[in-house]
């Protein structure tokens, strides 16, 4: 493989269907070149809409643009883009057999026999799957499917290549397993990847960066740690990831809550949310911080266990502990909570 990733720009790209259905907003977006950018959401969020113009599957509405290296494609066909494309149902055809589907895209660009049957094999040896060559599409397991699929994609030698939620057909463990596949030959062929996914775990451990995607608009861009650790917003927080919401009121640098009050800076707010993540607080005597709370539920996970707590108010939220600190159903814990790693909303 040397083709080097490329650099992608859209302007002002948009999508209303003929029906009048307004599936994308219209956003800008620069994707740089090499890096692999995953577009996260809930269903119906515009995630694949976005990912099909940048395809050439769809073509944005009026003043739209979609550069690839500083060029204007917009006008250009998925063939004529020089992008791979992986789906959801892998789109596989049956009729042919390993090589075969691998070889399609090359045979379709005129490319000899010869040559593309050793292109294929090239990929199939860089996928470990060499020894499936002749078998037949319905003799292969999901796993195997999904990796003829990626190096379909992969022969034609691409500059971009596409994934629209490769892995969600495939059962949990052997989805984990291909993606840190996905994301070790991603990195090491340097091209540029638009992943879609609405798994957060999946987007947290394969992107560069996350595009955050809500109602057809962009939520929020950034690192993984930046979405994590700063969302942008109320929704961006609590879609990524276990958020906690502690309702209280913020007077004179200080926050009250049911469960007692502590320092925090910011201005007065008669109702405010204080959101922090589980490993943000940890569990202490109850005479060692401000806020007391009533243990509800414990499961156990070995090393860690997570840890449901109650408040007089009914807020219940959710923090990590080591998994050799006792704790008991209905026992009275001290919270504290490192607000230099809170949000306040």
């Amino acid at each position: 493989m040397t083709a080097r990733g490329a650099a992608i720009t859209l302007a002002r790209c948009g999508k209303t269907f003929a029906d009048g259905t307004k599936a994308l907003d219209p956003l800008d977006l620069e994707i740089r070149p090499g890096e692999t950018l995953v577009l996260l959401g809930p269903s119906g969020c515009g995630k694949t809409t976005l990912l099909r113009l940048i395809a050439g599957l769809e073509a944005p509405d009026a003043g739209g643009t979609v550069g690839f290296d500083g060029a204007d494609v917009t006008a250009l066909p998925i063939e004529k883009r020089n992008v791979g494309m992986v789906f959801q149902s892998y789109a596989l055809f049956p009729n042919m057999n390993v090589i075969e589907n691998v070889a399609y895209g090359l045979r379709v660009r005129g490319v000899g026999k010869a040559e593309r049957e050793k292109a294929a094999r090239a990929v199939l040896e860089m996928m470990r799957i060499a020894a499936l060559e002749t078998r037949r599409i319905t003799q292969l397991s999901g796993g195997q499917r999904q990796r003829v699929a990626l190096a379909r994609a992969l022969a034609v030698q691409p500059r971009v290549i596409l994934l629209d939620e490769p892995l969600t057909a495939l059962d949990a463990a052997l989805r984990e397993h291909l993606r840190a596949e996905i994301d070790a030959l991603l990195r090491s062929l340097a091209i540029t990847a638009i992943y879609v996914t609405h798994d957060q775990a999946e987007a947290l451990a394969l992107g560069d960066r996350i595009v955050v995607m809500r109602q057809g608009a962009i939520a929020q861009v950034g690192t993984p740690r930046d979405i994590y650790d700063r969302p942008a917003d109320d929704f961006v927080a609590t879609f990524v990831g276990i958020t906690n919401r502690l309702p209280g009121t913020l007077k004179s640098g200080r926050f009250e809550t049911a469960a007692g009050g502590f320092p925090l800076g910011g201005g007065d707010r008669a109702a405010a949310h204080l959101l922090f993540r589980p490993e943000a607080a940890r569990l202490c005597a109850p005479e060692e911080a401000a806020l007391r709370v009533t243990v509800e539920q414990v499961q156990f996970q070995g090393a860690r266990q997570k840890v449901v707590l109650g408040c007089r108010d009914g807020t219940r939220l959710v923090v990590e502990a080591p998994g050799d600190v006792p704790v008991s159903i209905g026992e009275t814990v001290g919270l504290a909570v490192d607000t230099a790693r809170c949000t306040l909303v």
